[in-house]
Order: C-alpha cells, then structure tokens, then sequence
C-alpha cells in the first residue's frame, strides 16, 4: 500500500468513516463522524459480511494544519440515549457551539433526532431531554440533521430523507420554538443537508440524488427559503455510491468534506457499508456560488496550513496516513455490541495497536529545524518491534532506528530511545515498523534536538 498517501486519499485509516461534521473552535478544526463498523466489530455473526450499515457511534477527530490529524475515539454512542430501543442506527450527526456549550444532533434510525450536550467539543455529552427532539413515528424521514444559529440569535434545524424539514431551535437549542415546515422538493436533494451562512448568502448542501449521489447545493436570501438549486459541488459519478457533505471556513481557506469508498476499495470491492471521509479546498464565486471541484482521487492531496512541530508531544494517533493500524481508548476494549459500550467518556489517552511488518505512521510537513539530536516514544509491549525512522518516503533515508522490547504488560507504558542523525529541515516523516511480535501500543513520541 506504500504510495497511496501520495494522492487525495481519505483522511483516516484506523476505522471506517462517513458523514463528517466539521467544528471550527479557535486554531483547531473538529471533525465529528458517524462509524460504519468493521466486520470483527459486527456482533451478528450472519451479519459480518453484509451489505447493510452498522453505526452504533459516533467519532471525533481534530486538526490544525489540515493534514496531520489526531483521533479522540468515540465521544458518544448509541447507549447515550436511554430510550431508544434498536442497537443500530447511528447515523449523521451534526455538533455545534453556542453559549460555551456543544450541542450534538444525532439521528436514530427509525427514532427520529435527539440531541446531548458537554462543556467541551470533547465530551462527555449528555443526554438533556431524555426523549427525541423531533421524531414523526408515521415514517423514517427523520435523519441527518443541521444546525445553524443565524446572526441574529435565532437557530435553526435543517433535516429529512427524501424530503426536506426545518424548525427554529429555543435559544436552549434542545426545544423547537415553531413546527415543522416541509419545504418544496429541491432539485437533486435525497438527504444529508448542510445548512450555513456565508458573507450574506444562505447554502443547502446536500448529498443528491441516489444512485450514484454527489455534492449539490442550493442558496437563499432566507434562512427558510426559498431555495434555488445552483448546481453540483462534485458531480455524481460511479466510483461512488454515496455522499455527504460538511463544509467550513478555517484559516482563510473553505473546504468541504464527504465521503467515499476508496479505502475499502484497497481490500475489495464487493459492496459494503464501510465509507471514509475525504476533503478538498473549494473557491467561492464573486455571486457567492461554488466553483465545482473533480472527484476526491483525481485531486492533489491538501495544503498544509502549518508545519508540525516534532519537538513537543505528539499522540501516536496523530497521523496523515496509517493504513493497517488500529487505535483505542485507553482502557476501553471497543466492544461492537452497544449493551457493553461506554456512556460518552470525554477526553481520553489513546493508543495505536495492531502494528505488523510494513506498516508505518505518515506525518506531512514535519520541520525539525536545524536538527534532531534524539526520539523517544512510550509504548508497552508483550512483545516487540523494532522503528526505522525515515524522511520524505517510507524507502527514505534512515535517520534513527528504536528498539521496543517488553513491559511487562499492554498496561505498562514506558519510554524508548534512540539517536538521530541527518534529520533537519522540512521533511515527512515515517515512522516504519519491523520484526513485530506480540502486543504492542504506542501512546507517544518526541524528538529532541
């Protein structure tokens, strides 16, 4: 698989992706996204090869140079809403800030939207209502909603499949303060609507018309319509079976996100429920419309917006690329039945397991100055494997190599070190692993110059 990070891949690799929620908070861009579960994570033994979405959370990942990013595991799941009564179903979410709170609108399939609350993009998230927020038991239109507080305070809900829904959000943004408005059929929508407000133009993206689905959009003078379709963000194509759309400003550059199957892609292509998230820089037009952008591959890889910096701590989960690697909360086994999972745990420790001969950590844009003198990494290990450290490709040059031997337990964490040499500049930096046996977790690593 070497090579592939070279291309407009899908940002994440320890698990399967889709429906991204981006969250600009300060210099940090939080991408919430709900969680097709992997086959050894299925409990339905009749079910570990099936074609069918399986969601029981809810995932959060951050970033600050749009290209390294660093996993925080599930902030919520589906046990977090005491009255549901289907353990699957998990489907797009949308968070928001308002008022130092962070307000997570979640569907459950076939029980209409509920919506948690924390003190922190992080968690833990809490269930306030302990009822659905909106839930029309006629149907199962009630999916994918999007929430946007207007300048003037009032906040809005946008939602539905095939249709389209709004409601004004209470100030408390856990109560509707009008009905349910159903909205002339736009052209092209079928679900997924990202509502937003940009220099004075409303927007409606939307995942559109299935099979295959794109990114399309409408505008409007008006928080509630009428809408008028503009055209597609990315056009519908048969690499792609779905889509979904998310989409912000950060550091003076606007991006959207969605979602593909180009990582499952790499094992196989029978179809199956198993997307990624991927993202690309877009340009707005002087009128306020979007210039239509090529599908995900066909695109370079994004900017990055800053360098990394090697020489403070960074969390083993932070990555550009990893593919083959797995990652956890610490302490937390991710059980795939939704009985035995956790309530929203708020910020945790986290590790990478799973590691095998060949495979390795990416990180983009990595400045180490005027040179790099040592690296030590915390793991623990009921085995071993060696690090090559190498620069700009993962057949580079070696600057440092690290031994990790056993710890006496995957719960005994401690440092491992090794000189560098040759590392200065600007560079990629892959951390590659060899002669893997056993256990063996990586919490964190930094250089020393």
């Amino acid at each position: 698989m070497r090579g592939l990070e070279q291309v407009n891949m899908p940002l994440f690799q320890t698990k399967y992706t889709a429906d991204p929620s981006p969250l600009v908070v300060g210099d940090t861009l939080f991408l919430y996204t709900s969680h097709d579960a992997s086959p050894e994570d299925i409990p339905d033994v009749n079910e570990k090869s099936s074609a069918g979405f399986f969601m029981y959370d809810w995932l959060l990942w951050s970033t600050t140079d749009m290209v390294n990013w660093t996993e925080h595991g599930a902030v919520a799941s589906l046990k977090d809403f005491a009255w549901r009564s289907r353990e699957n179903g998990g489907w797009a979410i949308q968070t928001v800030e308002r008022n130092g709170k962070y307000y997570l609108y979640a569907p459950l399939h076939g029980h209409g939207i509920g919506v948690l609350v924390a003190d922190s993009p992080y968690g833990p998230f809490k269930d306030p209502l302990g009822k659905p927020l909106v839930w029309d038991q006629s149907n199962w239109y009630d999916i994918d909603p999007s929430v946007y507080t207007d300048d003037d305070g009032q906040a809005y809900m946008y939602w539905g499949n095939p249709h389209t829904f709004w409601a004004k959000l209470g100030e408390d943004m856990t109560s509707l303060t009008s009905g349910v408005t159903k909205l002339p059929h736009i052209p092209n929508y079928q679900e997924g609507p990202w509502f937003y407000k940009r220099n004075g133009h409303y927007y409606l993206g939307f995942a559109s018309t299935c099979c295959p689905e794109a990114l399309g959009y409408a505008m409007s003078d008006s928080p509630t319509g009428p809408w008028e379709w503009k055209g597609y963000i990315m056009k519908p194509t048969q690499r792609d079976r779905g889509n979904h759309p998310g989409i912000c400003d950060f550091k003076g550059h606007s991006y959207v996100f969605g979602q593909n199957y180009d990582l499952m892609h790499l094992e196989t292509f029978v179809h199956h429920e198993r997307r990624s998230v991927s993202a690309q820089e877009i340009t707005y037009n002087g009128d306020g419309t979007i210039q239509e952008i090529p599908y995900w591959l066909d695109q370079q890889p994004m900017k990055q917006l800053h360098w990394l910096n090697p020489y403070q701590r960074v969390e083993a989960e932070t990555m550009a690329w990893g593919f083959g690697l797995k990652s956890a909360k610490m302490g937390i086994e991710n059980p795939g039945v939704v009985a035995d999972m956790p309530t929203s745990t708020g910020k945790k420790n986290m590790y990478i397991f799973d590691i095998n001969d060949g495979e390795y950590i990416k990180l983009r844009g990595v400045d180490f100055g005027k040179g790099a003198k040592q690296f030590n990494i915390t793991a623990a290990a009921t085995g071993g494997c060696t690090i090559c450290l190498r620069l700009d490709s993962a057949d580079g040059p070696v600057v440092g190599t690290v031994t990790i031997g056993k710890t006496g337990g995957v719960e005994k964490y401690r440092s491992f070190g090794g000189k560098v040499k040759n590392a200065a500049g600007v560079h990629d930096l892959y951390i590659c692993f060899d002669k893997a046996s056993g256990d063996v977790r990586l919490d964190w690593w930094q250089f020393k110059k």
